[in-house]
């Protein structure tokens, strides 16, 4: 047994919060929109829910027992974290099959190839959402309207989300005002009652779990500020602009993956900046992103490519990006 002691600089700061707490505290935050999607969906929110988090945790206990021969940190909760999250990203009636292909995406490469937990440079289950989107684009755009458990989970009715409806309008010559009354009003948004993903569609549930986050000090204001303030200024100004080419930017703000992906994803700490300055600049690099992505891009959603092309620059950020250390001399003029 070595002897030696390892001195590190201060300041030397001690936290009571560990992985498994914070983590806790991350599906605590995710269950109103958890609860939404099932009341919303029904069966089909519960199976692909399930076998999500059963995915996710399994093949991170087969990988790391089995290939890496390591001790299994499963009891951490971040695999149950991303078995959630990949989850609330899907349809509630994509095929089983389909959830576990992406559950292994998700924990096999885009976390366990890079070292596991830390080490990821992307967040897991965007990786595992984008490559289902590109490998399976029929079965993860065939959105599922809100019914509750009065339709099965394979055969539920399926319909053009908000974003979708106005997208392919615009590109078909029809008016904006004509498209907006194809869509939920404000309060079916807020509320939920409207086709899409498991977690996009309550912005109230969203809101509710990041409320618990901020209260109990897990994230912090600056990049789900940032991500949804850079939708709202830049949305808002080309509405401003032209109001019959470019919806409000309260539509923007309410639907799609928006709220979850600025509040759930983005906030991640392996994936995200580590100083608050840096964490504006990256909040805003995906507000802008997602916009221009919506916008102009071929999809009418961008939030996932968006986080994903941001987290690419999270290290240069932390490099070049960094507070004052604690005694610098200010040099003035």
């Amino acid at each position: 047994m070595s002897n030696t002691l390892n001195i590190s600089p201060s300041p030397h700061i001690h936290e009571k919060e560990t992985t498994d707490k914070i983590m806790f505290g991350v599906v605590m935050a995710l269950l109103p929109a958890l609860l939404a999607s099932v009341y919303f969906f029904g069966t089909g929110a519960i199976i692909v829910t399930a076998t999500s988090v059963i995915s996710c945790i399994t093949f991170e206990y087969l990988i790391q027992r089995f290939i890496f021969k390591k001790p299994v940190s499963i009891n951490d909760g971040s695999a149950l974290v991303t078995g959630l999250l990949l989850a609330l990203n899907l349809p509630s009636n994509i095929p089983v099959l389909m959830v576990i292909i992406g559950s292994l995406v998700a924990i096999g490469v885009a976390k366990m190839t890079f070292g596991g937990l830390g080490n990821n440079p992307f967040n897991p289950a965007l990786v595992g959402r984008v490559f289902m989107l590109i490998s399976f684009p029929v079965q993860m755009t065939s959105w599922p309207l809100p019914a509750g458990f009065k339709t099965g989970y394979i055969d539920a009715s399926t319909g053009a989300t908000p974003l979708a409806i106005i997208k392919e309008g615009l590109k078909n010559g029809e008016s904006l005002s004509q498209l907006m009354e194809k869509i939920p009003s404000t309060l079916n948004m807020i509320l939920g009652k409207m086709g899409g993903s498991l977690g996009e569609v309550s912005a109230l549930a969203l809101l509710i779990g990041m409320a618990y986050l901020l209260y109990k000090k897990i994230i912090t204001w600056h990049i789900p500020v940032s991500v949804l303030g850079s939708i709202a200024v830049f949305t808002s100004v080309l509405w401003l602009i032209n109001p019959e080419s470019y919806v409000n930017p309260l539509f923007h703000l309410l639907t799609g993956g928006v709220l979850l992906g600025a509040i759930f994803m983005a906030t991640d700490y392996v994936t995200s900046p580590m100083n608050h300055k840096a964490m504006i600049i990256f909040g805003c690099g995906i507000g802008i992103l997602t916009v221009i992505i919506r916008i102009w891009g071929a999809y009418p959603e961008g939030v996932s490519f968006a986080i994903l092309i941001m987290n690419a620059f999270v290290p240069l950020m932390n490099k070049y990006i960094k507070p004052k250390m604690f005694g610098e001399e200010v040099k003035n003029g």
